[in-house]
């Protein structure tokens, strides 16, 4: 029998994320530029004859109280679409916060989906494919690639994006923000009609690409604030770190980031944030 196949669920940074406005449909069209970090959970996946789950990690105890985990909806919808009778026995390895706006749950479970289809031996048709993963989450689309990309209408148009090299540190205070009441306090008005797609951006180099990306901002960012205030001094810390490029909130909060030149420089930042704030989650990774 094969052995298990393990899959990383690297977490997605929003560098850029603009709200356009809302939809009729109560949906939020968005433009944002997207990073994945080499940190995250890990999902593996072992022959098994029914579908199961166990959560380890730790952030393991967050997910303790969810009914019914994504990555464990992610398989039953694949082995829907494959008509495949094969199961599996599922391990996620849960390192990332929970609701913390770094797409963990999403990750996870775009995770899982790569890994049962090593598993299965399957290929699903890459439209399938695609509209198994919307229906899972916004965000599940452009986790499947797991690599840099603009986002734009509710997500669910993706462009690959190749970005300069860099790395990014990632700090999160410990809070848990909820999305549906960061978009309350932002208050998007209403659209008259769907925004054209955008041109897409073009980065010779890192400084062009933080240029970009400072003017672009995160409409969700001062909202946030508004609700937690320890999301701006979580912000301000990574910005005082020697050498850091852009300092921001990733997606709704309340995790942030620091975009740097160098590996060194990540080193030496998650060190100061480190000493400074012992209570605080903080990792480190290249840009994927």
């Amino acid at each position: 029998m094969p052995g298990p196949v393990t899959e990383d669920a690297f977490a997605k940074v929003n560098l850029t994320l603009r709200i356009l406005g809302r939809r009729a449909d109560g949906y939020h069209e968005l433009r944002s530029l997207v990073a994945f970090a080499q940190t995250g959970d890990r999902v593996t996946a072992a022959r098994a004859e029914g579908l199961s789950l166990d959560v380890t990690g730790p952030f393991a105890p967050a997910l303790e109280a969810e009914a019914d985990n994504l990555v464990l909806r992610a398989a039953r919808a694949l082995r829907e679409l494959a008509g495949v009778a094969a199961g599996a026995h599922l391990t996620l390895e849960k390192n990332l916060p929970v609701a913390s706006g770094i797409g963990g749950g999403s990750a996870d479970a775009a995770a899982a989906l790569r890994a049962l289809m090593r598993l299965w031996k399957i290929e699903p048709d890459e439209t399938s494919l695609a509209a198994l993963a919307a229906s899972l989450g916004a965000d599940v689309p452009v986790c499947l690639a797991s690599s840099s990309a603009l986002m734009w209408g509710i997500g669910e148009r993706i462009a690959r994006l190749p970005l300069p090299a860099f790395w990014l540190v990632l700090a999160n205070p410990g809070i848990a923000l909820s999305t549906p009441a960061v978009f309350r306090e932002l208050a998007a008005p209403p659209l008259d009609a769907l925004p054209s797609d955008p041109a897409l951006p073009a980065f010779a180099t890192l400084d062009r690409l933080v240029r970009w990306a400072a003017e672009e901002g995160n409409d969700l960012e001062a909202p946030a604030i508004a609700l937690a205030p320890i999301v701006g001094e979580v912000r301000d810390a990574i910005a005082a770190t020697a050498d850091c490029l852009l300092a921001r909130m990733s997606g709704s909060g309340a995790t942030c980031f620091g975009l740097y030149p160098s590996e060194a420089a990540t080193g030496e930042a998650v060190r100061a944030l480190a000493a400074a704030h012992p209570g605080w989650w903080i990792a480190a990774g290249r840009a994927l």
